[in-house]
């Protein structure tokens, strides 16, 4: 089954979920963005580990650039393990926090991170989790629940899959759909469509579309076209 899946996203897949972000209501606050960075460091991503790092170090950078956008990282691999760091600002943190995960085999814990997301709104508000990983291994229905519930408190989930699993990418899509997200295959041998969808997502959720606007002007390509999609204030 998993040869139906194409081996990177074409520009249909990569234009609706532009659309999908554009379509995002405008995060309202007064304060700084908050995102949640959550990562799948278990053995089976291990071969690209290293290239998805430098991939990471970019959206955290472009971030920085944009300003007013606290990141807290979150992985798990292993045994059960599950950690999430300190939130902060500082690009060079978030870089060190990435470069000491290593990968250890064991199963998918998105539910962990789903319920954590929703716990750490419930003290300040999240305006984002975007999510990479290439397997789902949990109970679909539990984690359509959980997604609902930060649906339901106004946190978006945008989902990048790295591979041809296709029951990892259905409930993907599930929990992009029912949380108000998106969801995005990549290919990983095409770093550069990963890395641009990734710095436009956090981009637009430090300062919206302006922010967004003034990044696609530099940098072009995806964000561009993501700028042409956004509705009239």
């Amino acid at each position: 089954m998993a040869d139906k899946l194409p081996a990177s996203p074409g520009r249909a897949e990569i234009d609706a979920f532009l659309t999908k972000v554009a379509a995002t209501p405008p995060v309202s606050r007064a304060g700084r963005g908050r995102l949640i960075f959550a990562l799948d460091a278990t053995a089976s991503r291990e071969g690209t580990w290293r290239q998805a790092q430098a991939i990471h170090a970019d959206m955290f950078q472009s971030a920085a650039l944009v300003g007013g956008l606290d990141i807290q990282l979150v992985f798990y691999r292993g045994m059960g393990e599950c950690k999430a760091g300190p939130w902060t600002s500082d690009p060079d943190k978030l870089l060190g926090q990435l470069r000491r995960v290593a990968c250890i085999g064991g199963e998918t814990q998105i539910a962990k991170v789903l319920k954590h997301v929703a716990a750490e709104t419930a003290k300040a508000k999240v305006h984002a989790l975007v999510f990479v990983g290439d397997c789902m291994e949990e109970n679909v229905d539990t984690l359509c629940r959980l997604a609902g519930e930060l649906g339901l408190l106004g946190v978006p989930a945008f989902l990048f899959h790295e591979g041809r699993d296709e029951v990892a990418e259905r409930a993907f899509r599930q929990i992009a759909k029912l949380s108000g997200g998106a969801a995005c295959a990549f290919d990983a041998s095409a770093p550069g469509q990963l890395r641009e969808l990734l710095k436009a997502v956090a981009v637009f959720a430090a300062g919206g579309r302006k922010a967004l606007a003034d990044h696609a002007r530099t940098a072009g390509g995806m964000a561009l076209r993501l700028t042409t999609q956004l509705p009239s204030p």
